[in-house]
């Protein structure tokens, strides 16, 4: 039987698990799905020990920190520098890791529906592993991105340093944060009172599928997307990664 699963930490409730297992039970796949909840990423060493594992995908904290751990690198995932899709090349008794990211997959095939003129430039609120490819395909589709960020580093802003001119500019504001996921009702801290009807607010959260971030933008009547779409994509894509 062929496994796959997730890494990550904490690992205490997964969508991919759910989806992946009811696909298998669907269409009849002889495999399973599995969660590793591994506290520190150089496990992952002691996971490809199992035959039988033929792809993982990679979740908060280690989209970054699993990529000194692979062999090979897609070039998107290289050029995001993040992975969250592991497909295992076995050949001639060789376990070859590569690394690849659909995220991105997911995250374009969601947004570009919703895109209109007016979203020429985007917040993206939050530094980690998703936001990378988040970035990716805003600059990949004309979008200027500024990140947002608790601890800013050089080219990037604070919170506190969004004022009412920028979100006047910032019609696009996608939350790569964990911030509002279930159970924390939270939100990044944003002046929402800024909004309008021209603003488009992306919450990469599915877990409620409508948290405060969206809950405030409905509020101030910005157009809301939460991160289920994302989701289905990411996981077709991995699916398709791991058996072309």
């Amino acid at each position: 039987m062929k496994k796959f699963g997730l890494i990550g930490f904490p690992l205490s409730s997964s969508f991919s698990r759910k989806y992946f297992t009811e696909k298998f039970d669907k269409e009849s796949i002889d495999a399973q799905y599995n969660l590793y909840p591994i506290e520190n990423v150089d496990l992952l060493k002691n996971l490809v020990k199992d035959n039988d594992l033929c792809g993982l995908n990679v979740t908060i904290p280690y989209k970054q920190q699993v990529i000194p751990l692979l062999d090979e690198m897609d070039e998107t995932a290289s050029q995001i520098g993040a992975v969250n899709v592991i497909k295992f090349i076995r050949k001639n008794n060789t376990l070859t890791l590569k690394g690849y990211n659909s995220d991105a997959i997911g995250f374009e095939q969601s947004l570009l529906p919703l895109l209109q003129s007016q979203h020429k430039k985007a917040l993206v609120l939050g530094t980690g592993g998703a936001s990378k490819a988040v970035s990716y395909i805003l600059k990949k589709n004309g979008i200027e991105v500024t990140f947002v960020s608790r601890t800013p580093k050089e080219g990037q802003i604070s919170y506190q340093e969004i004022t009412s001119q920028i979100m006047a500019e910032y019609k696009l504001i996608v939350n790569c944060t964990p911030l509002g996921m279930y159970p924390v009702d939270a939100c990044p801290d944003i002046p929402y009172e800024c909004l309008t009807s021209e603003h488009l607010l992306y919450d990469l959260i599915y877990n409620p599928e409508k948290t405060l971030f969206l809950e405030k933008g409905e509020q101030f009547g910005a157009k809301i997307k939460n991160g289920m779409d994302m989701l289905v994509g990411q996981a077709v894509a991995a699916w398709n990664i791991w058996n072309e």
